[in-house]
């Protein structure tokens, strides 16, 4: 274990860095503005302190180096010869912190730019978020994207993430999550296997038929999740079939393989194409959807607020209410059934 040696210890128990520290940095800012400014007193108007508190701060530090920095007579102050080379070396510094500042400015004030950092599932991240950065790029070319793609979800601050893209029911209360579509999952089949099976019209019939699982990154099979009379209901159909990829379980289920349950945006286009079509509609869960997720509100860099605000609008625009279709078919169908013959 270290101890910190007794002699380091300044008289208010502070260790003397941090009182020295504290003590350097108000002279020497108190320094750079006697110098820029050739007056005690209107360096206090810059600082907006008064002209005594600038003069004990430049005797501290004149107190700290040893050397005296500055000439003062009832008509003028002047640089020594010390002090002209303590500003010397002073400069960098100084030059660093207000380009520093600077920046911090144009980054607020100026276009979006910088890198940005972007976490989302495989699946969504594949089919949802990949495709916009083409056009946010042309948008904002300044800003470099970086997409990763993970089942787990990421820790904001650790992993340095900007922007995160979750799907499910979201309980973390440390980052704020913005609702962008609602989750819809889907039990699909292809036409060859319904011809062949039947399609299921029960969540009890399910293990009755070819299943195809999914391997979640921390090993178990997914659930599959329904909503029967007002109750949530999970179950793990027997799998005949498992991927750890959903792609491959939206291949396996368009070549005949079986059916399975996917988000919406998984299956969206092959429903529209009739590569595969839908069952246990009236059962899918409600409270699911894909959320933004961010660390704060507060003082939001320029380039993180231009893509939650571009992805959330080109997202929305997204066809991804599959069963709003499915309903207008059911009526449809209903409406044709109902029809007089003459009609």
């Amino acid at each position: 274990m270290n101890v910190m040696p007794q002699s380091c210890l300044a008289s208010d128990g502070r260790d003397s860095l941090t009182a020295s520290f504290s003590a350097s940095y108000a002279g020497v800012l108190a320094f750079i503005a006697v110098a820029a400014e050739g007056s005690f007193a209107r360096a206090g108007d810059r600082l907006g302190i008064g002209r005594s508190a600038v003069s004990r701060s430049v005797q501290k530090l004149e107190g700290q180096l040893g050397v005296r920095l500055f000439l003062r007579t009832t008509r003028s102050t002047t640089l020594t010869r010390e002090g002209e080379l303590f500003l010397e070396g002073c400069s960098p510094g100084v030059a660093s912190i207000l380009q520093a500042l600077d920046e911090m400015r144009d980054l607020r004030e100026g276009p979006p730019r910088g890198h940005l950092r972007i976490s989302a599932t495989h699946g969504f991240g594949r089919r949802v978020i990949a495709p916009l950065l083409s056009a946010f790029r042309a948008e904002y070319p300044e800003v470099s994207v970086e997409l990763l793609l993970d089942e787990q979800a990421p820790d904001l601050a650790a992993d340095r993430i900007d922007v995160a893209f979750r799907d499910g029911v979201l309980e973390d209360s440390q980052v704020i999550a913005k609702q962008l579509v609602p989750m819809q999952l889907v039990v699909c089949a292809s036409p060859a296997y319904v011809q062949a099976h039947g399609l299921a019209d029960t969540i009890e019939v399910l293990s009755s038929h070819a299943c195809i699982g999914r391997r979640l990154p921390g090993g178990r099979l997914q659930r599959w999740d329904f909503r029967v009379d007002g109750q949530d209901v999970n179950l793990q159909p027997p799998a005949e079939v498992v991927f750890n990829d959903a792609d491959l379980v939206l291949q396996a289920v368009i070549d005949g393989l079986g059916i399975a349950q996917l988000p919406s945006y998984q299956v969206s286009d092959a429903l529209r194409t009739g590569a595969v079509v839908s069952c246990l509609d009236r059962y899918a869960p409600h409270d699911r959807g894909h959320y933004l997720c961010y660390l704060s509100r507060r003082q939001l860099p320029k380039r993180i607020r231009a893509f939650i605000d571009f992805s959330t609008q080109r997202i929305r625009a997204l066809d991804l209410d599959v069963f709003s279709h499915w309903e207008a078919r059911q009526q449809a169908a209903a409406q044709r059934d109902a029809a007089p013959a003459w009609a």
